[in-house]
């Protein structure tokens, strides 16, 4: 019997074989049996809400397909794969399950693996900014191996760490593509005179923007483009209401042999993100967790007779709830001297009194954190705990004094070394009252030294574009995802990797993400080391990756380049009564968790 070949799967076939649901079809020939979970019933309709369009790629990160993804205890698994090995960190060999489908019932194959490579990632004019970083091992790109139309194999000479995270990522990195639908699209296969016509009717200036307008696996916002996620996309944007319809090709069953998902529609509706905790306790959601913070759980559990809803509190595991980031690449010549200078971002971290903001915000259920690491992670050291989130505001007076920055206006406003008051704008993504509430804690703290701050909130979007430009001097946004990391997983938050992510550092992210292409190289000597140890990691034996890790927490610690708050909050989860398999104790958290994710929503169905 092959390893597949289980009971599960065996009475998985005959049952389907006996009770066939509408919609459905087989899955594939080896298809994941879903264990410890309540069999369930197919129908119903998930109703959630979001705030913006571009937010329809939750349809991805609560889907949850991955070619090998991670199960509830955080161990690796294979998912879309049937299984896969590993050879010396550098020799990846992926099988795929027989018989899986696309949800338009056209085969998924090694060849949807070959398209991307080679026609797609290695592409220079889809690819402009070259291959993914991810897939780079010191530099080496892989070599992509179509062995049979069931495996493929990436290698490299020389041990790719990132390889597996990447793929395994709540945002994780799609290494295929549907072949057979975006080949129409593409100037190497597609009709000249057809194509041509294509371009017309989509307003494209060129192939290249055509195919980028329908390569959207990642965005989930094309609903002619296949999936492999538990439902597809039914609804063209823009629409303020996404409907996303059963996948009959899916590759996921319970013990029983019943194809998943059991919910027929996943529903995802457009609002502003304000009314968001309203519209929850009148019950207008299924599910809810995006936008909703600590202090409406009192609100959603005394509406919870007229709501139909439970309101359960998930722990988060996020270094800190939320950050400060000081702009290290301001455009401000001055702010920026300041912000690269140690002793003013220390001064600024000992000035907040984080168990007061825990008290008054989160009921005193939250600890003073320094947006490093939390101690249930294997990596902590006890240094770490008081590095940058001790309170002392006399300390943090003096330091500015010994800056230079110890003259002030009438209104007790320190002034800068060019004559201005000591006060900005600090930015954040407003698409909550809670980060204006904790700002407006951290104005009345500040200004006992002399610093005084006031809040922006705009769209994510508009916020990251003005960081990125070097505008913003300073923002607000959530602390990093993974507090409790493993040393065999990337330290690529602690150096400057990331644009996107890292709103202390975008233009060295940038550089970093650009090869050299855009963005400027850092020329702080310790985020210079931070970038060499990172480096040193992705090719390192086991025993030296931990050591890297504990140098690079010690210094990012110690450098104070965000400013945490505090960790541990509790996040307000509001679920339909009758919604089976939803656990009542969780860990809320987006990278590697995928929110809802792991926790499999194609296995939740509603009972009576």
């Amino acid at each position: 019997m092959k390893p597949w070949a289980t009971p599960c799967t065996i009475l998985a076939a005959a049952w389907l074989a006996l009770m066939p649901h509408p919609g459905l079809t087989a899955p594939p020939d080896q298809p994941r049996v879903i264990e410890g979970i309540e069999i369930g019933k197919p129908g119903g309709e998930l109703r959630m809400l979001i705030g913006r369009q571009r937010e329809t790629r939750f349809f991805n990160i609560y889907g949850y397909a991955h070619l090998i993804g991670f199960d509830r205890d955080l161990n690796l698994v294979p998912d879309i794969l049937e299984s896969y090995e590993v050879e010396d960190g550098r020799i990846f060999t992926l099988h795929l399950r027989k018989g899986h489908k696309w949800s338009d019932g056209q085969p998924f194959t090694a060849e949807d693996f070959r398209f991307y490579w080679e026609d797609v990632a290695t592409n220079d004019d889809l690819s402009f900014s070259g291959v993914d970083i991810q897939l780079l091992a010191d530099g080496e790109p892989p070599k992509l191996e179509v062995l049979d139309e069931h495996t493929v194999r990436w290698s490299w000479s020389k041990p790719n760490r990132f390889f597996i995270p990447a793929i395994a990522a709540a945002n994780q990195l799609f290494i295929y593509r549907p072949a057979h639908y975006l080949k129409q699209f593409h100037k190497k296969y597609a009709d000249p005179e057809q194509l041509k016509k294509l371009m017309a009717e989509n307003g494209a200036r060129d192939w290249v923007q055509l195919f980028l307008r329908k390569d959207r696996l990642n965005d989930f916002d094309n609903p002619d483009m296949p999936t492999l996620q538990p439902w597809h996309l039914v609804t063209k944007p823009p629409a303020q209401r996404f409907v996303a319809e059963r996948n009959p090709y899916f590759h996921r069953v319970d013990s029983k042999g019943q194809q998943l998902p059991y919910i027929d529609r996943f529903v995802l509706e457009i609002i502003d993100g304000k009314l968001i905790p309203i519209k929850t306790g009148a019950g207008e959601v299924d599910l809810q967790a995006r936008q909703l913070v600590f202090k409406d759980y009192t609100f959603l559990k005394e509406s919870e007779p007229r709501s139909g809803l439970t309101t359960l509190l998930w722990p988060e595991a996020r270094s800190s709830h939320l950050a400060v980031y000081p702009h290290l690449n301001a455009e401000d010549p001055v702010w920026r001297g300041l912000f690269r200078d140690l002793r003013f971002r220390k001064a600024l971290a000992m000035a907040i009194d984080r168990d007061a903001l825990a008290e008054y915000l989160y009921s005193g259920l939250a600890e003073p954190s320094n947006n490093v690491i939390l101690p249930t992670s294997p990596l902590w050291m006890d240094e770490l705990a008081n590095e940058c989130a001790s309170f002392d505001l006399d300390a943090a007076n003096q330091a500015l004094d010994e800056l230079g920055l110890d003259k002030r206006n009438d209104a007790g406003i320190r002034l800068l070394p060019d004559g201005r008051p000591m006060e900005l704008v600090v930015e954040n993504s407003g698409e909550d009252n809670e980060q204006t509430d904790v700002l407006e804690l951290l104005a009345d703290q500040w200004a006992a030294i002399g610093f005084k701050i006031s809040s922006k909130p705009s769209d994510r979007q508009i916020m990251r574009s003005r960081v990125y430009a070097g505008s913003a001097l300073m923002s607000m946004f959530f602390g990093i995802d993974n507090g409790v990391p493993t040393a065999s997983l990337p330290p690529r938050e602690f150096a400057p990797t990331s644009q996107g992510d890292q709103l202390q550092w975008p233009k060295w992210g940038q550089h970093y993400e650009t090869k050299g292409e855009a963005g400027e190289p850092p020329d702080l000597p310790e985020a210079k080391r931070l970038l060499e140890l990172y480096d040193e990691w992705t090719t390192a034996s086991e025993e030296r990756q931990k050591e890297i890790w504990q140098e690079m927490l010690k210094i990012y610690a110690g450098q104070c380049y965000t400013i945490g708050l505090v960790s541990g909050v509790q996040q307000p989860v509001a679920a339909r009564a009758t919604l089976h398999n939803v656990p009542k104790d969780a860990i809320f958290n987006y990278e590697p968790h995928g929110q809802f994710g792991i926790y499999l929503p194609d296995t939740f169905w509603y009972g009576d």
